[in-house]
This record gives structure tokens, sequence and C-alpha cells, in this order.
């Protein structure tokens, strides 16, 4: 597997997040939030879920990524995201116990498949992500924090059913919705870019993570 790793200049060891892209590739944005995350303390790990097709390099552009990812089954990126969480716990730089994950559209479906099916994930944000199978909630076993974008009606109408079943299985998770914003507003490349809803969202993520990953 290919992806692009940051951390923190000192030794650590440090918690660490896993860094899920949209459906676009593992642009340089993504690169650019694990520094952003590894100023803030944390190993960050953005996974290329296009290694095994020769990576994002190999491809021309955005759109032809997004077909190659359309083309990959979902098992296999969730399987490649795990296995992002396992690489991250056997460093000695890392904090075993203290992985988290974050991912963005498609990103965010799959964080929250990896929550649900994971238990050594510690926390998880997905970004407008699309809800797990109702079915699977019951497994779920890591805090979530579901970022949402209030112009995105196709990922918002699963939101309410997913939100009943976490409260009737007594999970822990937050939902924060932000009107106006667009489905990809938190990346600062993307024309639907939402600095205000981005700045908020971050400031979110960073306290979740503070939380659950650096908290004693």
């Amino acid at each position: 597997m290919l992806g692009y790793l940051s951390r923190p200049a000192l030794p650590g060891p440090h918690p660490a997040i896993v860094v899920v892209h949209e459906n676009r590739g593992l642009l340089p944005h993504f690169e650019d939030l694990t520094r952003r995350f590894a100023r803030e303390g944390y190993v960050a790990l953005a996974v290329d879920m296009l290694s095994r097709e020769g990576g994002a390099a190999a491809f021309a552009d955005s759109a032809a990524m997004l077909t190659a990812l359309r083309n990959i089954p979902t098992d296999q990126v969730v399987g490649d995201g795990n296995a992002a969480v396992s690489f991250l716990q056997d460093q000695p730089y890392v904090q075993r116990d203290r992985v988290g994950a974050t991912g963005f559209c498609f990103g965010g479906s799959i964080v929250w498949l990896m929550a649900v099916g994971n238990p050594e994930l510690a926390a998880a944000i997905p970004f407008y992500g699309s809800a797990p199978a109702l079915e699977d909630v019951p497994n779920l076993q890591t805090p979530v924090l579901g970022i949402y974008a209030g112009e995105d009606s196709r990922i918002n109408g699963g939101v309410p059913s997913l939100e009943a079943e976490l409260v009737v299985q007594q999970k822990d998770y937050k939902f924060v919705t932000y009107p106006g914003a667009a489905h990809p507003f938190f990346n600062d490349t993307d024309s639907r870019y939402h600095p205000e809803s981005a700045e908020a969202a971050w400031m979110e993520s960073l306290d979740w993570f503070e939380d659950h990953l650096m908290g004693t």
C-alpha cells in the first residue's frame, strides 16, 4: 500500500489518525490535512486507495481516479483502511490504543464501515459519508462524530434512521450539520468550499480527537 505519512516533530509515541480521501483520489489536499494533524500532535496517514492500480500518480487526473475507484470493491477499501490502522498500531512512535480515522465523501462512508467493523478504532469522524447498514450499528464500539452539510440531501436522507438506531443502541456519537454548506465543503481546493463551516468542523474534529485520542 502507498500513502502519505506526517508525524509531529517530537519523538512520541503519539496518537494517530488514518485519513481516507474522497472519491477523486489522494489529492494534495489530503496530504496537507495529514500535516495539519501532525502540527496538532498526531501521526496521520492518508492511504492511497488506488495503490493496487499504481497509486494516484499513475492517473492523469481526478476524473480518471474517480472511475477507477468506482471499480474497486468496497470491502477491499475498508480492509485497506483497517490495514492502515494496524500499520500505525505497530509503529514505535504511535500509541497503539489511540488510533482513530477520518474520511470525506467516499472516505466518510468507508470510515463509517470501519467504525462498525473494527473494535480497534478508538475514534471516528466521517465527513458527509453514507450511513452504514442499520443492522451493523449494534456492532459499533467506536465513538463517532458525524459531520454533515446542510445542502446535501442525498447523504442527509439516511441520517434520521441512522441516528434513531444509534440512540436505541445507546452508542457514543455526535452529529453536526452546517447550514448553507454543500457536500464537499471541507475541501479548500473545491469550488464548493465553505470556509466558515470548514473552520468550525475542524475545531469540532480536534475537540473529538482530543477527547478520545489525546485524553488520559
